[in-house]
């Protein structure tokens, strides 16, 4: 018996060594790509294949933002995506607790119908969905110009317009990783007890004192995972912004990094991973803010 006790944690040890060393390689692996690509964003000399620099310098990262609308593409796709990752977080929330607290007999077919948004692949929707928007843009344009003209209604649209605009974007964003995010709120809220919210109305709370003080700071970590999910999602799409925008000031991360990949004979790959490092940066970010109301979310919510 006593044999037995002393074996057993060395036998333990051996399976724990061999998945910790497996997952160690398979890290290794996966964190090559971005290995190279700081590495050849530093180089003076980047070349395809993975070196050490030669000539260390930062002026690839100067070059995106000096000879390049490097500043324009970081904050156009911060606005989009920041915007449309909040107006996820909000429908989200409030539509993943009435789904949670409703008893209505259409709430399973209408949480199963709308992951039809997601099993669809988006290059299928493209076509119905530009020429919807088409129509809705040009309705918009015809009232705006009705109040301004000229340029005046031209910058109007950049911001209000469903076609080469900021809204059009940001709501079809939104609305692409909407299913996703009702589906994790739903099944947060489901795992907080309403004893919270039955003592906040013993003690005479309205519903907007209930949400402000009850609600929102139990639902921040499925919050937190909802929009981590959705930004990243978001922050990688390149379809939708190369078919609903066309004016160079709109232009976003990825249709910058595409089109300077393009434009040019000799590929400069030290350019492009400076502006693919920059581009990757912002997703590491919003994951570290985020991972441990992730962990929360995912292990069991709300304890004690």
């Amino acid at each position: 018996m006593t044999d037995f006790a002393l074996d057993k944690p060395g036998k333990s040890r051996r399976p724990d060594l061999l998945a910790y060393a497996t997952l160690s390689l398979i890290s290794a692996f996966c964190a090559v790509p971005f290995f190279w690509v700081l590495l050849a964003s530093l180089d003076g000399n980047a070349q395809l294949f993975l070196s050490w620099p030669r000539e260390w310098t930062l002026n690839n990262y100067v070059r995106v933002f000096a000879e390049e609308d490097g500043a324009r593409w970081v904050f156009n796709s911060l606005f989009v995506v920041g915007s449309a990752t909040l107006l996820v977080m909000v429908l989200a929330g409030l539509g993943g607790y009435a789904l949670s607290r409703t008893r209505a007999w259409w709430k399973q077919p209408f949480l199963y119908a709308i992951l039809l948004i997601r099993v669809l692949p988006p290059t299928a929707l493209v076509v119905p969905l530009y020429k919807i928007l088409l129509t809705l843009n040009n309705i918009e344009g015809n009232l705006v110009r009705i109040f301004v003209g000229g340029d005046t209604a031209r910058a109007i649209m950049r911001w209000i317009g469903f076609i080469d605009g900021y809204l059009g974007l940001i709501l079809v964003l939104a609305t692409m990783q909407l299913p996703l995010a009702l589906w994790i709120m739903k099944t947060f809220f489901d795992g907080l007890p309403r004893d919270y919210e039955e003592a906040a109305v013993m003690d005479g709370a309205t519903m907007l004192q209930r949400i402000r003080r009850v609600l929102i700071p139990l639902a921040l970590p499925g919050l937190a995972a909802a929009g981590l999910f959705a930004f990243i999602s978001a922050w990688g799409d390149f379809l939708l912004p190369l078919i609903l925008l066309s004016s160079p000031e709109l232009q976003t991360l990825p249709l910058g990094l595409f089109r300077a990949f393009l434009r040019v004979n000799t590929i400069d790959y030290g350019f492009l991973a400076a502006l693919a490092f920059i581009y990757l940066m912002p997703a590491v970010i919003a994951f570290g803010f985020a991972r441990r109301f992730l962990v929360q979310t995912f292990s069991g919510g709300v304890k004690g």
